[in-house]
């Protein structure tokens, strides 16, 4: 990842033109969008056709492909929760280990 240095006139600068853009957006969605029966329609259908065309085949695949790495997430979140850390690292070293391997854990 490469390091920016910006100066504040330039960080202040790309602020307020992300919150311009937000704004124009925002406007537009909900002034011409929002109440166009069209794009009701359409984004309706579209949304439909997302879901039908093998959206949950593509879900149910992709937690089949990383079923472990997902336990592994849930069960260091459910330590974590609890404030034993320790205790996870003791039960399970090797999926203390991986985790850090892939930057879950810093």
């Amino acid at each position: 990842m490469e390091n920016f240095d910006y100066t504040d006139e330039q960080i202040h600068r790309i602020l307020k033109s992300h919150k311009q853009k937000m704004d124009r957006e925002k406007k537009y969605y909900h002034d011409v969008s929002k109440n166009n029966e069209d794009f009701i329609r359409k984004n309706r259908e579209r949304a439909s056709k997302h879901y039908h065309n093998g959206y949950n085949e593509k879900k149910k695949l992709n937690y089949q492909d990383n079923k472990e790495l997902i336990k592994m997430k849930s069960l260091y979140n459910y330590y974590k929760k609890k404030d034993n850390i320790y205790k996870f690292k003791d039960n399970y070293p090797e999926k203390y280990q991986k985790l850090i391997d892939i930057n879950f854990i810093s």
